[in-house]
């Protein structure tokens, strides 16, 4: 009986060095450079000038780049073994590299990519999938998973990558690090193997906001010059639907960090889908219903499948007598998606590109940006096949075209954890927006961490919140409704406001405006009292309850409430034109 217990106790003991000998080897593996490099190599930068001369604008920073940029006397694999077998060494190094480069920073190798660069899930079944250091269980996100990797370990300061579908982006959320996708054609695509030509763009991660702008200065050309603040921020309520952690933990950080820097007056909010469907009227050649039947996520998939149509007539265009001629095994996944191409609706594919990028460049102009997520669900755990489902991709590729079929730029924005996942939001600005963006970001990143933070440690219940952030969606409908001449429709989503929110004076001010229209003088003068009890301030308040008691006959009343909107507002013409009428009529 006792041989039998130790010979119990020695197989514990053994089972559990073997435990404490793969973990010591597992801590080992991620330490050394969590998967990111397949090759390093070393590129330097030219000697410092003498001075008088200002230093290199990238002195001293160091960087990585995806194994999709040619490099002279280096084979570019493309992530894929058959491939770099079977082609040769790069006889010139990529302009954006050598830019880079030439701008003082020093290369340490290259990274890995999604096999052929076509997935966002940044696995790779022949050179391992790099370890999110962010999430180590979970995805890098792709293509450009191992420079994400790079960055967000510490291992450069920047690198650069590809996104064509999302491949910056994705990996920057996925990771927690700023990922940036430059407008179409900004940066040069030379010494770059194609995915999709017409959608393919060259971007950079980086952990540091000034980091990010200094890069991009230099990628991009541009002369340095004051930042310049948004005037107008518009949130995508409607994208933000899509979103599988509470939205709250993402729009509140925004919305509090607008309001700190800039003012209430910059938000708005609007449902992007509605208007895509308005403005891209090729969409139509590509609407599947969805589920629910709402017209705003059918048109955002309908961008997306337009989006992953181009993309695999492109890369067929460019790899596929490649692939038949190396008789090379792709990935069954990737497999899967290229046997599907409809040549004859390339043309709708490349119109609902030019339409949407009009679109959005008429929405936001020169100094408005887009706010949306980056991507709706969290990274997905590692070998699992959720990202492969056609939910997911439905989700994910709805948010990504927006700024791939547009051509605008987009810069994803890391704000903390939840549920030990990293969580992101996206910025997007009108196509050739990039500095504009860049500044944006520069302005606003530390007051959204330090919101990000705050909102983590919050003590306040997500209900409470997430019934502000209800009332004013359900405000922003009811200006909707109230522009389209709907008076009732509006009514009804301003008392829906009212209800989540009862002590903001915007909401009965509003709806007091309706009741007018409607001509409900005695509701519209109740809900301007209230207005005004609530912000003594609210000139429209005052305007609309001098509406209202004019139209009631209470004359002397009316009178004082318009003027007192001129002690407020000395120059209003509303106040001052119905104040010389009532005058001549009454007094």
């Amino acid at each position: 009986m006792s041989s039998q217990s130790t010979n119990i106790w020695v197989l514990l003991g053994l089972g559990l060095a073997g435990i404490i000998l793969m973990t010591r080897k597992l801590k080992k593996a991620v330490k050394e450079d969590f998967g990111a490099f397949v090759e390093r190599l070393r590129l330097l930068p030219p000697p410092r000038p003498a001075p008088p001369k200002a230093p290199h604008p990238l002195i001293g920073l160091s960087f990585a780049v995806s194994d999709i940029f040619d490099i002279d006397g280096f084979v570019t694999g493309f992530g894929n073994p058959d491939w770099a077998r079977t082609h040769e060494a790069a006889t010139r190094t990529s302009p954006a590299v050598s830019a880079v480069v030439e701008g003082g920073a020093t290369c340490i190798g290259k990274t890995v990519i999604d096999e052929m660069a076509f997935s966002i899930s940044g696995e790779n079944k022949h050179y391992g999938t790099p370890t999110n250091p962010a999430a180590h269980a979970r995805v890098p996100g792709g293509p450009s998973s191992g420079s994400a990797v790079a960055v967000a370990a510490g291992f450069v300061d920047f690198s650069l990558g590809i996104d064509t579908t999302g491949g910056m982006r994705v990996p920057g959320g996925f990771c927690g690090i700023l990922g940036f996708r430059p407008s179409y054609g900004t940066v040069s695509t030379v010494g770059v193997i194609p995915v999709s030509p017409s959608l393919d763009t060259i971007g950079w991660f980086a952990r540091d906001p000034r980091i990010l702008r200094r890069v991009g200065h230099v990628l991009l050309q541009l002369p340095y010059a004051d930042l310049r603040a948004p005037r107008h921020i518009i949130f995508a309520d409607d994208c933000f639907q899509l979103l599988k952690i509470p939205k709250n933990r993402v729009v509140q950080v925004v919305i509090r960090s607008t309001e700190k820097l800039y003012g209430r007056l910059v938000l708005h909010h609007a449902n992007l889908g509605d208007y895509l469907a308005l403005k891209v009227p090729s969409l139509k050649q590509f609407h599947n219903a969805s589920r629910n039947g709402e017209l705003k996520l059918s048109s955002f998939q309908s961008l997306a499948n337009a989006m992953r149509l181009l993309q695999r007539h492109e890369f067929k265009s460019y790899h596929e007598e490649w692939i038949n001629s190396s008789k090379t095994i792709l990935d069954p996944a990737m497999s899967a998606q290229m046997q599907v191409s409809y040549d004859a609706d390339i043309d709708y594919c490349r119109l609902a590109r030019d339409e949407t990028r009009s679109a959005l460049n008429s929405l936001l102009k020169d100094d408005g940006i887009l706010v949306i997520p980056t991507i709706a669900d969290p990274p997905p755990k590692l070998g699992s096949k959720e990202i492969l489902s056609e939910d997911y991709q439905a989700r994910a590729f709805s948010l990504l075209a927006i700024a791939s079929m547009s051509g605008c730029c987009q810069v994803t924005l890391p704000l903390g954890s939840h549920d030990k996942c990293p969580v992101s939001v996206s910025f997007i600005a009108r196509h050739g927006g990039d500095r504009f963006l860049l500044d944006t970001v520069e302005e606003m990143y530390a007051s959204l961490q330090e919101q990000a933070d705050i909102a983590a440690k919050s003590n306040l219940s997500s209900n409470s919140i997430s019934q502000e952030e209800s009332a004013e969606i359900a405000k922003e409908k009811g200006n909707i409704a109230f522009k389209e001449k709907q008076w009732q429709k509006a009514i009804n989503f301003y008392s829906e406001a009212i209800k989540l929110c009862g002590v903001n004076a915007t909401y009965y001010s509003n709806r007091a405006a309706a009741y007018l229209e409607q001509g409900s003088f005695l509701q519209a003068e109740e809900d301007c009292s209230k207005a005004i009890d609530l912000d003594k301030k609210n000139v429209k308040a005052y305007l609309r309850r001098g509406t209202a008691r004019e139209m009631l006959g209470y004359y002397k009343e009316a009178i004082e409430d318009f003027r007192y909107a001129l002690v407020l507002e000395p120059t209003n013409k509303t106040a001052n034109l119905a104040v010389n009428r009532l005058r001549k009529l009454f007094q």
